[in-house]
């Protein structure tokens, strides 16, 4: 089978895309997109910013999330578990510059424990659209051959 993209070695390559449809590792910060717990039509915008450890956490039409009281909220700590499942706990160690072995990240929980920044805004609708954008790529109906609007994949 050829694979598109390389899945990482420490990933186990489980991800829960009904809790968290987006989730990358982009703009020096771990960023995506969770599902409301108890809304189906609402979803937040949240992230983990590399170095500082600071984060945020609103829906995508800017509402505060009401969790981040003393620390990132469980949309936060479910994103972050997404991205160790996804792209592997020490790519995403190193990526956020934690203060740790990268070898020794193996949860969500070891880089969750280490955020010891405060809380940052950032224009949400900068994360969604660039979610509203990949969903496009789910939308394409299958085609042999070359497929020009995913030939950044290949390589």
């Amino acid at each position: 089978m050829n694979r598109a993209l390389k899945r990482s070695p420490s990933a186990d390559g489980v991800r829960d895309v009904a809790e968290v449809p987006y989730v990358e590792l982009y703009d020096g910060r771990v960023q995506g997109v969770v599902s409301s717990g108890s809304d189906p039509n609402r979803v937040y915008v949240a992230f983990l910013q590399a170095g500082t450890l600071s984060f945020n956490c609103s829906t995508n039409n800017n509402r505060p999330c009401g969790g981040l009281r003393g620390g990132p909220c469980k949309h936060i700590s479910g994103l972050v578990d997404e991205a160790v499942a996804q792209f592997g706990g020490p790519a995403v160690a190193r990526f956020l510059k934690l203060p740790v072995d990268p070898d020794t990240v193996t949860s969500g929980h070891d880089v969750i424990r280490h955020a010891r920044g405060g809380q940052v805004k950032i224009p949400v609708g900068e994360v969604f659209s660039r979610f509203l954008f990949d969903l496009r790529f789910v939308e394409l109906d299958e085609i042999d051959g070359y497929c020009p609007e995913m030939a950044w994949f290949v390589g």
